[in-house]
């Protein structure tokens, strides 16, 4: 399984992390939104040099060029509700793909003890196809392995990319144990070596969702 670290050669995702990060920064929805946006973005175009691509003549207004286009069938798949955002980064780029959703949330039968439930799922058929499955934050690796199990039942894709800003140690070493190796694929914008009592990623940048989209009840 191949691990491909944004944070290991300095980028623009560099900058839009340390904005994300910044408690002074992320008081702007807005502009954490479309941070997480912009990753997406990137990572899309990074994914995309993976892909694979055919040659098809297309008729300009002067002659016939070859054109290189791609020959596979992308499906963007991303997790309720911080997903939104870093999903449209993708949806952006790939914007003929089909859309997966998945709800899954922590249910909390302590203060430090969760389980993971997973109320809904949309989703076209995944056989034989590239599964992009997006989530900022990957705390322990939980919800990301139930999700994907979850859009299994739609079908086998052929390739899987784990896409996340900011991935724990913990939840690497978890993907690894958890997905199939030979198809799978992650990216991430930083891994952080800490999760917290509450599986917090430690620096981490706090909860996504309620940065995004305000504080829930």
């Amino acid at each position: 399984m191949e691990i491909i670290n944004f944070a290991e050669t300095p980028s623009l995702v560099s900058q839009y992390m340390a904005e994300l990060r910044n408690v002074n920064i992320q008081k702007d929805m807005l502009r954490f939104r479309r941070n997480l946006e912009r990753i997406g973005e990137i990572m899309a175009f990074e994914i995309s040099r993976r892909l694979h691509y055919k040659t098809v003549d297309v008729e300009t207004p002067l002659a016939v060029a070859p054109c290189q286009v791609l020959d596979e069938d992308i499906v963007l798949g991303t997790i309720f509700r911080a997903g939104v955002p870093f999903h449209q980064g993708f949806l952006n780029y790939f914007d003929h793909a089909g859309n997966a959703f998945v709800s899954a949330y922590r249910k909390y039968k302590e203060k430090e003890n969760f389980d993971i439930f997973i109320e809904y799922i949309a989703s076209p058929r995944l056989d034989g196809k590239t599964l992009i499955l997006a989530d900022p934050m990957l705390a322990t690796g939980a919800s990301m392995e139930l999700s994907y199990r979850a859009l299994l039942t739609k079908g086998e894709p052929a390739h899987v990319h784990v896409a996340s800003v900011i991935a724990s140690r913990q939840a690497i070493d978890y993907v690894k144990r958890t997905f199939p190796a030979d198809k799978t694929t992650v990216w991430v914008g930083a891994i952080d070596n800490e999760i917290n009592a509450h599986s917090y990623i430690v620096p981490g940048l706090g909860d996504a969702g309620d940065l995004a989209y305000g504080v829930k009840e």
